[in-house]
């Protein structure tokens, strides 16, 4: 085909009017479909006839269907006008990344420490698009994710949740954390019988993270000496680097704290301690906002990429 004709070929309106009289048969059904006049779907016809020099239907009685020339520009039209609702798809995408509101819900750890940058990087190319950051329980989360309260969560998985869709799930096994001077902080692995020998600081029963250590202290038959509760891992941290005991969390909550080298972050061997995943979030069966959808592609690359400072003990 010349390039003349291929670029009349590629007008939508010439598309449109050849494509819907394809599906329809008639040129009067496929003006109805449009919504214009019959001629002016026939001068449509006429014109791409013209420009190819060869007739494109057989006209009959009772409408009409493609020949062999016909057929072989249906292929390519279908194909040319895909690409144009492929190419009004993404303007469209990128016309309603200009306003909105991302609404999330986290664990402590990863709104203090992976979040915020993030959602700045992310805003350096969507300016338009606002943050709401929510710190909460991991019941909590999976609720307000279910009610449609946020768009995205992410928390610990410990089962299939009713109404979740889980869009990465990723390991984030437990460690023990304790200061630099602490008898224990030059080992390479832990198990819970020896740490349990030193006074503990922990989170309370309803969280993820104390009910997979009660489980293993339970199947155990340990001792824990609590010293220090508190429902926020930044004390519970602060109080270990200060020498005050031993607390356990995830590494994504330590980045900071293993930049400064202010504790050790030690792996355990105990089975439950290392089965535990976090999991991304959303309400199962909802279409997300295209800033939404955008901003878990950008969640799904920052979490595959390797950016913490390694374990050390």
């Amino acid at each position: 085909m010349p390039r003349s004709m291929n670029a009349r070929v590629l007008q939508e309106s010439a598309l449109r009017h050849f494509l819907e009289v394809v599906r329809s048969g008639s040129v009067t059904e496929a003006a109805n479909r449009l919504g214009v006049a019959p001629s002016a779907v026939s001068r449509q016809i006429a014109r791409l006839e013209s420009d190819l020099d060869t007739l494109l239907f057989e006209r009959r009685a009772r409408g009409m269907t493609l020949n062999a020339a016909g057929e072989l520009l249906a292929v390519h039209a279908k194909r040319a006008w895909q690409d144009i609702e492929r190419v009004a798809d993404d303007i469209r995408a990128v016309r309603s990344l200009r306003t909105g509101t991302v609404r999330i819900a986290s664990t402590e750890g990863f709104a203090y420490e992976f979040f915020p940058p993030l959602i700045a990087a992310f805003r350096q190319r969507y300016g338009g698009i606002g943050f709401s950051l929510s710190v909460n329980t991991q019941a909590q989360i999976v609720r307000m994710v279910r009610e449609g309260d946020v768009d995205i969560g992410i928390t610990f998985g410990l089962s299939s949740e009713r109404g979740i869709n889980v869009e990465l799930r990723q390991p984030s096994p437990i460690l023990a954390v304790l200061g630099k001077q602490h008898p224990l902080a030059g080992k390479k692995q832990l198990t819970l019988a020896q740490v349990a020998a030193y006074p503990l600081a922990l989170p309370p029963p309803f969280t993820t993270l104390r009910q997979l250590l009660d489980i293993s202290r339970s199947r155990q038959g340990l001792h824990f000496e609590t010293v220090f509760e508190c429902d926020r891992l930044g004390p519970l941290i602060k109080f270990a680097s200060a020498g005050g005991s031993i607390t356990f969390c995830g590494q994504e909550t330590l980045h900071d704290y293993l930049e400064r080298g202010s504790v050790a972050a030690i792996p355990l061997r105990d089975r439950e301690m290392n089965e535990r995943h976090f999991e991304v979030q959303t309400m199962a069966g909802r279409t997300l906002p295209v800033a939404c959808r955008a901003f878990l592609d950008d969640l799904g690359v920052a979490l595959a990429t390797p950016q913490r400072k390694p374990i050390s003990g």
